[in-house]
């Protein structure tokens, strides 16, 4: 039996991650669930949070909202909205998603200028920088 997955993380834009890891942890819609090698086969939709991917006994820690994940026994590839690693969400970065999702908390007040189509998911991807990258802002993770 195979003691690592690959581990494949692809958005809209680009390929985010692609690693051999020992295990992974993200969110689903139903709740967090962990994969190990030889993981039965399952696809399921994403919610947010963070998907950690554990190689060399180190974290690899990634923000991601929305999309879904197909599992085999060798291979987690992840089809998100939007992922991006810790370490790209610097203090300035949390910042300003924190400044953005107050804003679109305001606009959603004034319903008439409110594009009701893009402001969930803009606030979730917003909310989701600033809270994971608060929680791994002084953690040691992997690069």
């Amino acid at each position: 039996m195979n003691t690592f997955i690959k581990l494949k993380v692809i958005t809209p834009e680009k390929v985010v991650l692609e690693e051999q890891v020992s295990q992974v942890s993200l969110p689903t819609v139903d709740g967090e669930i962990t994969i190990l090698p030889g993981h039965i086969p399952l696809v399921t939709l994403l919610g947010k949070g963070d998907i950690i991917g554990i190689k060399d006994n180190e974290p690899i820690p990634l923000a991601i909202v929305g999309g879904f994940v197909r599992i085999a026994a060798d291979e987690v590839a992840i089809m998100a909205d939007f992922a991006e690693h810790v370490s790209a969400l610097t203090d300035i970065a949390i910042e300003q998603a924190k400044a953005r999702a107050l804003e679109l908390q305001r606009q959603y007040e004034n319903k008439e200028i409110v594009d009701f189509e893009h402001y969930e998911a803009e606030l979730a991807r917003s909310l989701t920088r600033a809270n994971i990258g608060d929680k791994w802002k002084v953690r040691k993770y992997r690069k």
